[in-house]
């Protein structure tokens, strides 16, 4: 059984940055496709960024520019640096994951076998 620890959330003003991170427990993260969504208040969760098992990042347009995806082998842990926040990236950020030998990740949360608890991201302006 796959088990997925999100941590790094927190409080920043407008223009910070923060860095999430996701360890992987029970295989290995080289295995699954890697992904982070995120559920604003009132709305529908939104996929933000994914890595492949063939290495092939993707990010959604909004965030392009600003945050950066990353997977630690050796750690076993995803990491999604966000720069440059806005308010609008206020949510609760999940990490997920699906076994998927492809060049690219599906966006659509159904499509995902294991997720983390979640954490807080909350930006003022």
């Amino acid at each position: 059984q796959v088990q997925l620890v999100e941590s790094g959330g927190g409080s920043v003003q407008a223009g910070g940055s923060l860095r999430l991170s996701c360890a992987v427990y029970g295989n290995s993260i080289s295995s699954y496709c890697m992904a982070w969504f995120r559920e604003a208040a009132g709305k529908q969760r939104e996929w933000v960024s994914s890595i492949s098992t063939f290495a092939t990042t993707a990010y959604v347009d909004s965030v392009k520019g600003r945050f950066t995806l990353s997977e630690d082998g050796a750690r076993n842990t995803l990491f999604l640096q966000m720069n440059s926040l806005k308010p609008e990236d206020t949510a609760v950020y999940y990490c997920a994951a699906v076994a998927r030998w492809q060049p690219d990740c599906d966006t659509l949360s159904t499509r995902y076998s294991y997720w983390g608890q979640g954490t807080q991201v909350t930006v003022s302006s």
